[in-house]
C-alpha cells in the first residue's frame, strides 16, 4: 500500500511509462480498457468509487511481471500466492479507491489546461530537443496499449491523488528531539567489568548412573539413530585413468621437445634504467661527462631525478615497448651505460644493473613431463570412445566389473556410506569422485540398476551401481554408549555452569561486587571499555554487546562467550554520551529515511481512517474469477 501511495506522487507517470517500455506496467493508474473477457463488474467498491475485475487482473499481472523481473524468472501462480501478490494488489487497489473517493467527496479536480501542462512536462514524451513531442507521445502510448483519452483520465486521477498525499505528508521532517534521541542511542558507548567463568568451575562431571543415562538417551533416541547406508561400486573414467605413457615413443617425446623448445626456455632478462634527456645536446653532454668520470647517479641527479624515477624494471627483450632501447640494453654488459639512444620519448641513456641469463631445460630433464602430457592428450582424444565402449559392453549384458575389466578400468567399492558421505564409523569419505552428485544419484536408485553416468567436470564420468542397502534404524544404547555418555557430560557441564552463573548473577544484583566474587573463584576481573551498540566484539561477540546495552548503568547480566568455552558475568559500570548529538550528528540520508518513515505512517493512518469512513466492499468471488483466466 505504501509503495502504491508513494508511486502516486511526484514524477509517478514519467517513471511508470519509462518502466513499461522495459519491464511491465506498474500497479496504479490503470483504466481497465483492455479486453480480458472479465467485464466491468465492480470487484472493489469504496463509497461511490469502484474498481473492476479487469483492473484487478491487469494490476495483478503487472505486479507478477515486476516481481519476475526482480527474481530473474517467471513466477507461477502458486509462487505468486506464496509471495502474497493477490493480497498485495488488493490492498493497493483498495487504498487507491478510498483516496479517489475522498477526492470525489472533496470535489477535487483538474482542468484540461493543467492536464495538458502535466503531460507536456512528462519526460517520457520529450523529443531530442527536450520538449514535448506528439509523435513520441503516440509512440509511448502505443507501446503500452493505452489510448490518449485513457492516459489523460489516469493522469488526472494520479494528480488528484497527489493533492491528497501532499496535503498529508509533504514537507514532513523528523523532529529534532527524535533525531537527538537517535544520535544519543547510536553514539553511546559503555564500559563493562566482567569475569570469564570457565567450565572448570563445575568440572569434573562424573558419568551418570545407567538409569539416568538410559532415560536421557530415550528422550533423544532419534539423535543417535543410524542413517540408511548404501554399498556402491563405481568406475571412474577420466583422461588420467586411461592415459598410457608406455604407448608414447621416444621419437614422439623428442619431436614434441624440439617443436616446443620455447616452452622450456626462460628468456634472458635484464634490470634496466632509462634516463630521458631534454635534447640531443644535453644527451651528448651527459655522455661526455660519463667519459670524464662522472657517475651515472650524478647525471641522474643533475636532471632533477632519482634512481627510482629512471628504473623501468627487470624485463625480457621482447617485453620492452621501445625497440631501440631494448636493442641498446641487451647489447650492454653488466653495469654498463649506453651511448645516446633515439628513444620514443627523446634521446635516452640506458644502464643495465643486472643480467639474468637465458635458462634452457635439457631434454632429459623434461622428457617424463612431456611423455605424461602426450599420453594425457591422447587420452582426451579417445575418452568418448572409451565411454561408448563401456556403455556398449553394459548394453551387451556385461556387469559393471566385466565392462571395466575389458577397458582396464578400476572398480572401487564403498561398503557403506550415508547420503552425507560418512562411513559407519562417522568418518567422511574424501576421495569419492563428484561426491555430491554421485551420492545424490546413488540414493535415488535401487539395487542392481544400471544408472546413467555422473559427470566429473567437463571431461570425466563415474559409472556406478548400488549393490546393497542397509536401512536406517534406531541404535541401542549399548552401541553408542560412549558417545551418549560424552554428550550427557557436556550437557550436564553446561547446565551446572549455567546454574552457577545464575547464582553468581543473583549475588551481584543483591550487592556483591565482582572483586569479591573474583577473589572467591580465584579469577581475574577484567574491564572492557568503549563498547559500541551493535558491535561484534572479539571477547563479547555481538550477543554479548547487546546484553551489555540491554541493562541500565550499574546493571548486570550474563551471556555465553563467543568461543563457547565459558560464560561471562558482567556489570555495566559506565555509560558515555557521544560528543556530538542532535540532528547534525545524523547523516543526511538517515534523516531522509526517518522523514520518509514518518510520512509513511501518516499515509497509513490516512488510508486506515478513510477505510473506516467509506464502506469498502470486496467481491471475493469476483477475485477468484479474475484469477481463473
Amino acid at each position: 500500500m505504501l509503495e502504491a501511495l508513494r508511486s502516486a506522487a511526484g514524477t509517478w507517470v514519467a517513471k511508470l511509462l519509462l518502466l513499461l517500455l522495459v519491464v511491465s506496467f506498474a500497479i496504479w493508474g490503470i483504466s481497465g480498457q483492455v479486453n480480458t473477457g472479465l467485464g466491468s463488474h465492480p470487484l472493489i467498491t469504496a463509497g461511490g468509487t469502484s474498481v473492476s475485475a479487469t483492473e484487478y487482473r491487469l494490476a495483478y499481472d503487472r505486479q507478477i511481471n515486476v516481481l519476475s523481473q526482480r527474481l530473474g524468472q517467471r513466477l507461477t501462480r502458486e509462487q505468486a500466492t506464496a509471495f502474497g501478490v493477490d493480497n498485495m494488489v488488493l490492498a493497493q487497489l483498495v487504498s487507491g479507491a478510498v483516496l479517489d473517493e475522498q477526492a470525489r467527496k472533496l470535489g477535487l479536480g483538474l482542468s484540461k489546461d493543467r492536464i495538458a501542462s502535466l503531460t507536456a512536462e512528462d519526460p517520457a514524451f520529450h523529443g531530442q530537443d527536450g520538449k514535448f513531442n506528439r509523435q513520441q507521445f503516440d509512440y509511448v502510448l502505443s507501446q503500452i496499449g493505452m489510448r490518449p483519452e485513457d492516459y489523460f483520465e489516469n493522469r488526472a486521477q494520479v494528480a488528484i491523488r497527489q493533492q491528497i498525499v501532499e496535503a498529508v505528508a509533504d514537507g514532513i521532517k523528523a523532529p529534532d528531539t527524535f533525531l537527538r534521541a537517535v544520535s544519543l542511542y547510536n553514539g553511546e558507548d559503555r564500559t563493562a567489568e566482567y569475569l570469564a567463568l570457565p567450565r572448570s568451575l563445575v568440572e569434573p562431571v562424573e558419568a551418570p548412573e545407567d538409569a539416568v543415562l538410559s532415560a536421557w538417551f530415550d528422550e533423544r533416541k532419534k539423535q543417535y539413530s543410524a542413517p540408511e547406508y548404501r554399498k556402491i561400486a563405481y568406475v571412474k573414467l577420466e583422461p588420467a585413468d586411461i592415459a598410457d605413457e608406455g604407448a608414447i615413443t621416444d621419437e614422439q617425446v623428442r619431436a614434441d621437445y624440439d617443436k616446443n623448445k620455447a616452452r622450456y626456455t626462460t628468456a634472458e632478462t635484464r634490470t634496466i634504467e632509462q634516463l630521458v634527456l631534454p635534447s640531443k645536446d644535453a644527451a651528448n653532454a651527459a655522455v661526455a661527462s660519463l667519459k670524464s668520470g662522472t657517475t651515472f647517479e650524478k647525471i641522474v641527479e643533475g636532471q632533477g631525478k632519482t634512481l627510482a624515477d629512471v628504473q623501468i624494471g627487470t624485463l625480457a627483450k621482447d617485453r620492452m615497448p621501445d625497440k631501440a632501447v631494448a636493442e641498446a640494453a641487451f647489447a650492454l654488459g653488466d653495469n654498463e651505460v649506453s651511448g645516446v639512444v633515439d628513444g620514443t620519448f627523446g634521446p635516452v641513456l640506458v644502464r643495465v644493473t643486472a643480467i639474468n641469463p637465458e635458462v634452457v631445460k635439457y631434454f632429459e630433464e623434461v622428457a617424463p613431463e612431456i611423455r605424461k602430457d602426450l599420453a594425457l592428450g591422447e587420452a582426451h582424444r579417445v575418452l568418448l570412445d572409451v565411454h561408448d565402449s563401456y556403455e556398449d559392453a553394459r548394453a551387451g549384458g556385461d556387469t559393471l566389473a566385466e565392462a571395466a575389466d575389458k577397458l582396464k578400468l578400476k572398480v572401487t567399492t564403498v561398503e557403506a556410506v550415508d547420503q552425507s558421505g560418512r562411513k559407519q564409523d562417522e568418518t567422511i569419505i574424501n576421495d569419492l569422485p563428484a561426491s555430491a552428485e554421485l551420492l545424490r544419484a546413488a540414493f535415488d536408485t535401487e539395487v542392481g540398476v544400471e544408472n546413467p553416468a555422473v559427470n566429473i567436470g567437463s571431461d570425466g564420468y563415474v559409472f556406478f551401481e548400488v549393490q546393497g542397502i542397509t536401512p536406517a534404524r534406531d541404535r541401542p544404547l549399548d552401541e553408542v554408549k560412549a558417545k551418549v555418555t560424552a554428550d550427557w557430560i557436556a550437557a550436564e557441564t553446561e547446565k551446572r555452569l549455567a546454574d552457577k552463573v545464575t547464582e553468581l548473577e543473583k549475588r551481584l544484583k543483591d550487592g556483591a561486587t565482582l572483586d569479591v566474587i573474583a577473589g572467591e573463584l580465584k579469577l581475574e576481573k577484567q574491564t572492557k571499555r568503549g563498547l559500541k551498540r551493535g558491535a561484534d566484539d572479539a571477547d563479547f561477540g555481538r550477543d554479548g554487546v547487546s546484553a551489555v546495552f540491554a541493562v541500565a548503568e550499574g546493571g548486570s547480566g550474563a551471556f555465553a562467550a563467543p568461543a563457547g568455552d565459558a560464560r561471562i558475568l558482567f556489570k555495566a559500570t559506565e555509560v558515555f554520551e557521544p560528543a556530538a548529538s542532535g540532528a547534525d550528528a545524523i547523516a543526511e540520508d538517515a534523516r531522509r529515511n526517518f522523514a520518509s518513515g514518518l510520512s509513511d505512517d501518516l499515509l497509513d493512518q490516512l488510508v486506515a481512517r478513510l477505510q473506516g469512513e467509506y464502506e469498502v466492499r470486496v467481491d471475493q468471488a469476483a477475485i477468484a474469477q479474475a484469477l481463473a483466466f
